[in-house]
């Protein structure tokens, strides 16, 4: 990737106008939908960062959560979420425009989904440092990272030794293991990962 580009809003609005969106599934991915049917306590604050087309909000909303808010640069991603999900919007679903790192308020369950691979690698530690900030105590980090390399990015790749440095001084690393039910075009390619903070 060149130096020049800039993954700021506009970057990330022209990726949704061009359908540059290699990312987007189409679907709550299968890991994260069977951590989400085991949660019995539909009241905890779950935030989802860089949330794109929000299939895991959307996911957890038609399960019956009360309280779950999604963050995105992007306008464009935004205004569609509002959209399609407009009979949740400002009730059970809270849907920001923002940068993620700037947001303040505590949750229970952060949720990781094709966001840390989208910013750049300099920022990883600003957004393990973030998470930190925003879990409550015992609040967890759920979600899939990438096990692999790419060629420029984003998005970017790591490894389980990097973000086993990257996390183990902040949060106890419950999981970070093989993904044994990624969907099949990333199967290989991805650690399942549960962190919490402060157990």
């Amino acid at each position: 990737m060149s130096k020049a580009v800039q993954l700021d809003e506009q970057y990330w609005n022209n990726r949704y106008k061009t359908d540059q969106t290699g990312w987007d599934i189409g679907f709550v991915s299968t890991p994260l939908k069977e951590y989400f049917d085991q949660l019995q306590n539909k009241e905890i604050a779950i935030l989802i960062p860089g949330c794109g087309n929000a299939y895991e909000a959307e996911y957890l909303l038609q399960s019956g959560f009360k309280n779950v808010t999604v963050v995105d640069l992007s306008s464009n991603a935004v205004e569609a979420i509002k959209r399609r999900l407009n009979a949740f919007d400002g009730k059970e679903l809270h849907v920001i425009h923002d940068n993620f790192f700037n947001l303040q308020q505590p949750f229970d369950l952060i949720v990781e989904q094709t966001f840390f691979c989208a910013i750049e690698p300099n920022l990883r530690s600003a957004y393990a440092n973030k998470i930190n900030q925003l879990l409550k105590p015992n609040g967890k980090l759920v979600g899939l990272l990438f096990n692999r390399t790419f060629d420029g990015g984003p998005p970017f790749g790591g490894s389980s030794k990097e973000y086993e440095k990257l996390f183990s001084p902040l949060l106890n690393i419950k999981y970070l293991t093989d993904c044994k039910n990624s969907i099949s075009p990333r199967a290989g390619t991805e650690l399942f990962v549960l962190m919490q903070k402060g157990i």
